[in-house]
């Protein structure tokens, strides 16, 4: 007897046949899908491969992670670095490696490899920063190299002249004092209690550097918008950066900012090209540029003469944004810590009151000029050692052009970057004894080791890229701090955060340095 549940239903079939093909194509998507994820797996387990070997053999025998985090690298250590960070990693060679993002670096930590390069444009080329060119424009000429960049520079050079700098100093008095009356104003309102100066000094400097470098060329409220914008691209000029420039990254918002910028300082170029046409006078920056161009053009028409080459508005623009950078974020940098060292060093601040009791003869509301600075040495003397002691910059990236023998037994690898530091060579005990404590007469003995070893004074880089504002900014921190002096007193409130440093574009206290002002009257 044949079971009912053995036989065969006709119209059972058809199901069953679908139901196996059913099972064997979802077997065959299955295998199909797991073929797909192993070879992509493996794929990317050689890829990370590649990308250890490849750091490796960048690596040699540098110090530093034998292994890199995949992809990312150091990104996270350097979302927030700090200066103790650097120094561990000074320490750990006078060359160290490591990665970000693929992007290698290589780190000199010696006065000797860190000079080396700052004085090999045939190897090496300032990059500053990854996300630099994106925020200054690639053809900034900050990052012209060789000849190009020679060419380009002795153009400026002019804008530094004595006679130039005069009449700079002479805009740079006078905004210094409005901003002083603004700040003891402000305590008053404030009753005294102590505020961050970050702020304070940052729009000092950019009011001062916007009618110095554009005069009346550039309206005030520009120069409100300018300052209020221009925060953004110092926090995108980090060593270490998210490499897209997507909106709501700090790189898109220092691009917007620059544009912004860049948009004023083009019109005022274009605005004292007029004024200068029309046979107006020399009050800023430009003027002196554009005059200089004026009268190399008419000498070589009547000698016969090669014509100068002239800089179209886009161009002087891209020059003065370049300038601004620097005093706005170095030079406020060096102010906010000279007003700290002196509040923090009362019988250094009073050396510095009696030379100006003596070279102003109690005349402090006569403008400072450049005779009065020369007889500043003392001044001269605690402004090149809060520099010291502090430098804004502690490190310059550059980029290897191309395999950059560095020593004998290592060789930069093209495309990497290769950073300069700064802050060990101004450190150096066998050079600066004693070298984190405040001592300004370090410089006052000609024979000292500090002046006996003017190579390690690196404030201001070295080589071809070597600061082209070295005295403006040295006048314009003379004019600050001797006017203050004179017309203030200050009092520094300190914190378990004075000490340390806030590591942006450049360095700054990490409490923002407190400070409560009052008149002096003398």
């Amino acid at each position: 007897m044949v079971h009912q549940s053995s036989i065969v239903s006709p119209s059972s079939v058809p199901s069953q046949i679908f139901s196996s093909a059913e099972t064997l194509s979802n077997k065959l998507l299955s295998d199909k899908t797991s073929s797909i994820i192993a070879a992509s797996l493996t794929a990317v387990l050689a890829l990370l491969i590649l990308e250890q070997t490849v750091y490796r053999a960048k690596k040699g025998s540098l110090p530093g992670s034998r292994w890199t985090i995949p992809i990312i690298g150091k990104f996270a250590n350097s979302l927030h670095p700090t200066l103790e960070g650097y120094k561990r990693q000074w320490a750990s060679g006078e060359l160290s490696a490591l990665s970000v993002f693929h992007i290698f670096i290589v780190i000199a930590s010696t006065n000797e490899y860190t000079r080396k390069i700052l004085n090999s444009p045939a190897y090496a080329e300032p990059c500053l920063v990854a996300s630099a060119k994106q925020v200054l424009c690639p053809e900034n000429w900050v990052f012209l190299n060789g000849k190009a960049h020679v060419d380009y520079r002795r153009t400026l050079n002019s804008l530094f002249t004595r006679k130039a700098l005069a009449v700079y100093l002479e805009v740079q008095d006078t905004i210094t004092r409005h901003h002083f009356a603004l700040w003891l104003k402000t305590a008053e309102e404030v009753n005294h209690k102590p505020q961050s100066i970050m702020h304070t000094v940052r729009y000092l400097n950019m009011h001062t550097s916007l009618r110095v470098f554009c005069g009346k060329h550039i309206p005030e409220e520009a120069i409100t918008i300018i300052s209020d914008n221009y925060w953004k691209i110092t926090l995108a000029l980090e060593l270490v950066n998210f490499p897209l420039a997507l909106p709501g990254t700090k790189v898109w918002g220092a691009i917007q900012s620059r544009k912004i910028a860049l948009a004023h300082l083009e019109n005022a170029a274009k605005l004292c090209k007029e004024y200068i046409a029309d046979g107006g006078e020399v009050h800023c920056m430009m003027d002196q540029w554009v005059k200089d161009i004026q009268e190399a053009k008419e000498k070589a028409i009547m000698d016969g003469g090669k014509l100068p080459r002239e800089f179209d508005d886009h161009e002087m623009g891209l020059v003065i944004l370049s300038f601004l950078f620097a005093s706005q974020d170095a030079m406020s940098s060096g102010v906010i810590y000279m007003f700290q060292h002196l509040a923090d060093y009362p019988e250094i601040m009073e050396k510095v009151r009696e030379e100006q009791r003596r070279v102003r003869g109690g005349e402090y509301s006569k403008p400072i000029t450049l005779d009065m600075i020369d007889n500043m040495p003392y001044l001269r003397a605690v402004i090149k050692e809060s520099l010291r002691i502090k430098p804004p910059v502690t490190m310059v990236p550059y980029k290897a052009t191309k395999p950059f023998p560095i020593s004998s037994f290592y060789t930069v690898p093209a495309n990497s970057m290769v950073i300069p530091s700064l802050y060990p060579s101004l450190h150096d005990p066998n050079v600066y004894p004693n070298p984190d404590q405040f001592l300004p007469e370090r410089w006052l003995d000609p024979e000292s080791s500090a002046n006996a070893n003017p190579k390690n004074y690196l404030v201001f880089g070295a080589g071809p890229h070597r600061c082209i504002g070295v005295e403006y900014t040295n006048i314009n921190m003379a004019c600050v701090m001797a006017n203050a002096v004179s017309l203030m007193d200050w009092r520094h409130e300190r914190t378990p955060d004075s000490d340390g440093v806030q590591m942006i574009a450049t360095i700054f206290p990490k409490d923002g340095c407190l400070l409560d002002f009052t008149p002096r009257n003398e």
